[in-house]
């Protein structure tokens, strides 16, 4: 059940489990958790610090991934991480690891088809500065723009995409600044759960996000980690506790690094 976020003091007893673990996993939203937004998409980089820091974590025996709704690759240039972690892209559809090898989920053919005529739509209807093609989706963005022509956007993407969505069976998914039409049915939470799966018995785990599409990563991770809201101002979820960034998710990520030995 979804309730307003608060401050709970649930960080202190899980990073005494963080302690103790034999392994230990951190899950990371990247644009709105680790980046604020921006209306120039290639522009959105990283809060201060937090490359460095989440460096520092990887080694000191932490396994972190990066689970966006971007496309993976584009997490390469923004993240500033160095090496880079493993980046699961398009909402789990792509998986990118750490030492370079690379895994995408397509869709099917039916999906395939509507996706390319819903392209086509939107391109038609004016909106191809607005349109973001992904591996097995696309997205519409509207971040920045003044609230009526974000609902004026809003609309004609719903109209337009609506028939395609019942035709070809695909599905259309609100996120913080647009509509995604989706030929896959993969989200955020089935990523979390095949890398809890990964990790096996022993691990202390946190995912980290800020958007709706982060609500399935932090239904997976319920009764195996913690769940963690960033976001300037709370809302109803399900995470078990929320962080203002970015002084409050810096704090947070050097209390992981306390946690690990690193820091004293």
């Amino acid at each position: 059940m979804l309730k307003l976020a608060e401050h709970v003091d649930v960080c202190a007893p899980f990073f005494l489990q963080l302690r103790e673990a034999r392994t230990r996993v951190l899950m990371l939203d990247y644009d709105g958790t680790l980046a604020p937004f921006t209306p120039d998409r290639t522009r959105a980089f990283p809060y201060r610090e937090i490359p460095q820091t989440i460096s520092r974590i990887t080694r000191c025996g932490t396994r972190v991934i990066l689970i966006s709704g971007r496309p993976a690759t584009e997490l390469l240039f923004l993240s500033g991480i160095h090496p880079h972690p493993e980046i699961w892209g398009s909402h789990g559809a792509e998986r990118l690891y750490s030492d370079g090898r690379y895994e995408v989920e397509s869709p099917g053919p039916r999906q395939r088809a509507g996706l390319q005529k819903a392209e086509h739509a939107l391109e038609s209807a004016g909106l191809a500065a607005r349109v973001e093609t992904k591996p097995g989706a696309i997205a519409v963005h509207w971040r920045g723009l003044a609230v009526e022509e974000r609902t004026r956007i809003e609309q004609k993407v719903r109209r337009l995409a609506g028939p395609l969505v019942h035709e070809y069976e695909l599905q259309l998914q609100p996120f913080d600044g647009g509509l995604e039409i989706r030929g896959l049915a993969r989200n955020k939470g089935d990523a979390v759960n095949t890398i809890l799966a990964e990790a096996g018995k022993g691990v202390a785990a946190a995912y980290l996000g800020d958007d709706q599409t982060d609500e399935n990563a932090f239904r997976a991770i319920k009764g195996h980690g913690l769940a963690v809201l960033v976001r300037t101002e709370p809302r109803p979820t399900m995470a078990d506790t929320w962080l203002r960034p970015p002084d409050e998710l810096r704090h947070f990520l050097r209390e992981w690094l306390v946690a690990c030995g690193a820091e004293k």
